[in-house]
């Protein structure tokens, strides 16, 4: 499994992390917690904020995403 994001990451969330997340759909994520609950294998709960093309956070939310999936955030606040 690759490694999970830590508290403060910034990812990229597309459809490689879940099909929720096609190409309108992807978000920029600042991770904030990364849930242990039992889950099926290569998957896992992240808590964070939706990012706007600024980096501010601008929509709470809770993913479920295959980190493998995960990339580095495209954009960071300037």
């Amino acid at each position: 499994m690759p490694p999970l994001p830590r508290c403060g990451d910034v990812v990229h969330v597309g459809q490689d992390a879940s099909v929720q997340f096609s190409d309108l759909n992807a978000v920029d994520f600042r991770v904030i917690r990364v849930h242990t609950w039992r889950t099926y294998d290569g998957w896992v709960w992240l808590d964070g904020y939706v990012l706007d093309t600024s980096g501010d956070a601008v929509e709470r939310r809770t993913i479920f995403v295959q980190p493998a999936g995960l990339r580095p955030a495209r954009r960071t606040r300037g």
